[in-house]
């Protein structure tokens, strides 16, 4: 008895060390809108994303003989070369500018589309089934970002929130295209190899922003903005990357990615505290379409099963009414 209740509790928290591992990296993804937001509003979009991919890049540095592996010739290096030019080149250039339109919390928001956009990328290169309400998920997922944006209206902390949420919503599209990628190169990559590359690409990606910085400084507050920088970098960047990739590790995809969905609420709770951002009435409504489109697609198994059960009731039901003719 107690050699099986010693591999229950092993087994327990074998489980949950995963789980805590996503739900930090959840964590730090949800707070970095907020981050992001703050300093978009000191500096240049370009300065801010160099001093992020840098920082990343400088804190990877010393582990990256040790952890990172070597990049095969042919097809494999055009890949990677895809893979850093849709993350963080292409997707923090739009979501660094679309933060400069937008709230913190509206584009929190819209990042709950990723997981499906990752699903139905997956049906299309890898053959993975998408269920019908897969597609319907996407679908409302898609309507509620469009009324999200066409509801937005100017404000403090959003001056063109319809720009912001359209480049938001192509960082989202960016960063399903990187998911993909990363599906087909960690079979012969490991996670800080990849790693290793995108950073390194970011910050010669980015070095437009060096220039910037010296032009025009590092605002009032340089030690606030190197903090946020670092936590950016060193702990967002790099830690939540590695966290997810532990969580990857030991659940399945599915549960895993399912944690993704935690990233809005977040956004959002740092975006009231940190930033003072509010949703209207309408933006509620289009949110909860959002949400509805994300859950539909989570439940698209058990819809159709019971799809599948109403259509045997159906079919009882009219042998039954033919009977009483």
């Amino acid at each position: 008895m107690k050699n099986t209740s010693t591999k229950n509790e092993l087994s327990g928290s074998q489980n949950i060390i995963p789980v805590i591992a996503i739900l930090s990296a959840v964590f730090l993804w949800g707070s970095a809108f907020a981050a992001m937001k703050h300093l978009v509003n000191t500096l240049n979009p370009w300065a801010v994303m160099w001093l992020r991919t840098s920082i990343a890049t400088l804190a990877l540095a010393p582990f990256t003989s040790r952890f990172a592996g070597t990049v095969k010739k042919g097809k494999d290096r055009k890949a990677l070369a895809l893979l850093a030019f849709l993350m963080p080149c292409l997707y923090f250039l739009c979501e660094s500018h679309a933060l400069t339109y937008t709230s913190a919390t509206q584009a929190g928001l819209i990042s709950a589309s990723l997981p499906l956009m990752v699903a139905v990328g997956a049906g299309i290169f890898f053959n993975e089934k998408t269920t019908r309400a897969g597609w319907l998920g996407l679908a409302l997922a898609v309507v509620g970002v469009g009324a999200l944006t066409l509801t937005g209206t100017p404000s403090d902390n959003a001056s063109n929130p319809a720009l912001g949420n359209m480049l938001e919503l192509a960082a989202m599209v960016s960063a399903a295209g990187y998911m993909l990628l990363v599906k087909r190169l960690s079979v012969n990559y490991g996670p800080w190899t990849l790693t290793a590359v995108q950073n390194a690409a970011g910050a010669i990606f980015f070095l437009p922003g060096l220039y910037l910085l010296i032009r025009d400084g590092i605002g009032p507050d340089p030690l606030t903005v190197l903090i946020i920088a670092g936590y950016l970098g060193a702990f967002v960047t790099l830690g939540a990357f590695g966290l997810y990739n532990v969580g990857m590790s030991k659940l399945p995809a599915g549960k895993a990615s399912a944690f993704i969905n935690l990233v809005p609420a977040i956004a959002a709770f740092f975006g009231w505290v940190i930033l003072g951002e509010t949703l209207t009435i309408s933006q509620m409504f289009a949110s909860l379409v959002i949400f509805t489109g994300v859950w539909l697609a989570q439940r698209g198994d058990k819809i159709d099963w019971r799809k599948g059960l109403f259509k045997k009731l159906k079919i009882n039901f009219s042998r039954v009414k033919s009977a009483v003719k």
